[in-house]
């Protein structure tokens, strides 16, 4: 990773609109690697902290005060959000990994696996309920300050459910050779061979046009 502390919490750019096709949030996490198959084109989309926050608001797993706690504690503790980011992208890893696999009908490896285990578990033990909007819904905490990490938490967690349900089987991988981005087959045959129609279907329709073209 390049750049001092600063860059890490808060670059000044426009921040990056997720595409959250993957159907799970776990899946959307693993995704946030553009081109992952290409080592010309492959693009980190967390480049810093302050992107694991926009990810996390865009899912939906933070509303706009706890963005702004959460972004404004990392700005003042450079080591703890070094540490939360970089916890996050080894998680991240490992759950790409392990879907992978199962998309697959492999099975993911013992060390992946356990480091999604004892993180879900961490996520367990952090959290609590807290009423919302008439309602009630699960909060992370960390001793009363607002967690770094609780957005690798909640991926974690939402990977282990995963794991554990029916729609394990329902894991694809995009065909595109350069993406190999994750979802969640809901097709009414379990048929779909793109993360995106519009974006990697009808780039691979190209390619096989041109292909016949020039044949």
């Amino acid at each position: 990773m390049q750049g001092g502390y600063n860059e890490l919490v808060t670059r000044q750019r426009p921040e990056f609109q997720f595409d959250l096709s993957g159907g799970q949030l776990a899946l959307d996490f693993a995704n946030t690697v553009s081109w992952r198959g290409s080592a010309q084109r492959r693009k980190e989309r967390l480049e810093s902290y302050s992107d694991i926050i926009a990810f996390a608001r865009q899912s939906g797993l933070l509303s706009p005060k706890q963005t702004a706690e959460l972004r404004a504690y990392a700005e003042q503790h450079e080591s703890e959000t070094r540490t939360a980011y970089r916890k996050a992208i080894i998680l991240r890893e490992a759950i790409f990994r392990v879907f992978d696999a199962a998309a697959h009908n492999d099975a993911g490896s013992a060390a992946d696996l356990k480091l999604i285990s004892e993180c879900a578990l961490e996520a367990q033990r952090r959290r609590r309920l807290t009423p919302a909007n008439g309602l009630y819904r699960w909060e992370w905490q960390a001793n009363g300050k607002p967690a770094l990490e609780r957005i690798a938490w909640a991926a974690s967690q939402a990977a282990a459910d995963l794991l554990t349900s029916s729609e394990l089987r329902q894991v694809r991988a995009c065909e595109a050779s350069d993406c190999e981005w994750l979802f969640l087959d809901h097709s009414r045959n379990r048929s779909r061979r793109w993360c995106d129609m519009k974006i990697c279907g009808n780039r691979q329709k190209a390619k096989r046009h041109y292909r016949k073209t020039h044949e």
